[in-house]
């Protein structure tokens, strides 16, 4: 399978995980959108629920709830990385991820600040 077709299926795969990260509780998030960010070591100095090396996902969307924008100025720190925003500690770039996975992975994590009733 050639590597346009691999990232269709995946960019698939994560529109699914993220619908599905709607009717998720946030201790308990989607396995597709989980294993994605395990998968791309995300999980390494993130967690959903606590803050780590780096923040949790959760604080993520809580301070990025009300920003326009949001979504993608996240997307775009998933894959160019940063420092500075939550202390010292620079988050690496992710290039192995594409622009639409960052996009869908994104949205999952803003979906975490959203009340439980309307997911």
């Amino acid at each position: 399978m050639d590597t346009k077709i691999k990232s269709v299926v995946a960019g698939i795969v994560l529109m699914i995980g993220w619908a599905s990260a709607h009717a998720q509780d946030v201790q308990n998030p989607p396995p597709s959108m989980l294993a994605f960010a395990q998968s791309h070591n995300c999980m390494s100095c993130h967690s959903v629920s606590r803050n780590f090396m780096g923040p949790s996902f959760g604080s993520v969307a809580q301070k990025y709830a009300h920003v326009d924008g949001a979504q993608k100025q996240l997307a775009r720190k998933i894959v160019e990385g940063g420092v500075g925003v939550w202390g010292p500690v620079p988050m690496p770039a992710n290039t192995q991820v594409t622009h639409d996975q960052a996009l869908a992975l994104a949205d999952w994590i803003l979906s975490l600040d959203k009340p439980q009733a309307s997911r």
